[in-house]
């Protein structure tokens, strides 16, 4: 019998229901005490072996070669590293009028971190844009992400996120970079394993960022910190975000243009330069804010979602675009991609 898959075109991602369900388990039954520190260090391992993996997945040489077309990947970046927090910060006038102080903290958070792999490889695909071009700026983006997002957050967060301090940054680099790296080293050994079974391991991802869900929101219950938000500092939190998607995918897409990108790069740019990463945001998050790690991931976990519904929207209609035309997708991207199937929750 043929597995049914869910479609591409669906505006609710699967994941995002379990992601929810892992919400409301926190809150009926939180982990305390003994369990608390026994869910807190699978959490710490789960995020270690997630960024493992992701390191073993990377082809340097599909790295190398995708530095060639440099110009695509800059505009990425500055999209992701600068544009974004540059929104971010302008959002601080909303601040107590629209969002609480603990609110707009986290939707600075969500402007710092980078991009997704996966849903832009999709998107763009669906859209026939540039596919390899998404692949290496999606990549190159999660790793200076490793880098540069917690160095943001030091400089533009400073206490309010969570105490951060030096010992913070080293605790990122040991958790999350030190394990990339060792993923590098080790992938000629284990590339071949990891490619077989890909599929399990990409449950091993997921389940590792449902982990660290439970762990912030659980750890969010117990200090009672969602007493602090009301339902309408929520909706008032959709209404930036959604302003804040609005614009960046217009400039990306129009910015684009101004840059002389063909189509087929601009599509890339838009998908690539629009997101923000849910699976390198939440174990950034859980080192930067510990007990406040809930509330700060709230809006990163509300713009995951609304990204994904948004952009299969758009992503459908460039395919229909009177220029569109199916660009070229090398072996080496093509043995990557499920055309057809849903963007993961990257």
């Amino acid at each position: 019998m043929k597995r049914l898959q869910w479609p591409s075109w669906m505006p609710i991602d699967p994941y995002i229901l379990l992601l929810l369900g892992t919400v409301g388990l926190a809150a009926l039954l939180p982990a305390r005490g003994t369990g608390a520190d026994v869910a807190s260090g699978a959490s710490t391992a789960a995020i270690a072996f997630l960024f493992f993996l992701y390191g073993a997945r990377l082809s340097t040489r599909e790295a190398v070669e995708g530095l060639k077309h440099w110009r695509l990947h800059v505009t990425v970046l500055a999209c992701t590293f600068v544009v974004f927090p540059l929104l971010g910060l302008a959002a601080r006038s909303l601040e107590p009028v629209l969002l609480t102080h603990s609110l707009y903290t986290g939707l600075l958070f969500l402007t710092l971190v980078p991009s997704t792999i996966q849903s832009s490889i999709a998107f763009t695909s669906m859209a026939r844009g540039n596919v390899p071009a998404a692949i290496c700026a999606g990549s190159f983006s999660s790793l200076a992400g490793i880098v540069v997002t917690p160095l943001l957050a030091a400089a533009l967060l400073g206490s309010s996120g969570g105490g951060f301090s030096a010992d913070s940054l080293v605790k990122i680099v040991l958790q999350l970079l030190v394990p990339f790296l060792a993923g590098q080293v080790l992938r000629r050994w284990i590339g071949g394993f990891i490619t077989r079974h890909k599929k399990v391991l990409g449950y091993v991802d997921r389940g590792s960022i449902l982990l660290v869900v439970y762990t912030a929101f659980s750890e969010g219950m117990v200090q009672g910190i969602w007493h602090q938000v009301s339902a309408v500092r929520l909706a008032g939190l959709l209404a930036v975000e959604a302003v804040l998607l609005a614009v960046m995918l217009t400039l990306t897409w129009y910015g684009g243009k101004a840059l002389g990108f063909h189509r087929e790069d601009r599509i890339a740019i838009q998908f690539a330069g629009s997101k923000k990463s849910l699976a390198s945001g939440l174990p950034m998050a859980s080192v930067l804010f510990g007990a406040h790690a809930s509330l700060a991931v709230l809006p990163l976990m509300l713009f995951h979602q609304m990204q994904l519904m948004v952009c299969a929207v758009i992503a459908k209609r460039r395919a229909h675009d009177p220029e569109a035309a199916t660009p070229p997708v090398p072996p080496v991207a093509a043995s990557r991609i499920a055309v057809g199937t849903a963007p993961r929750s990257d």
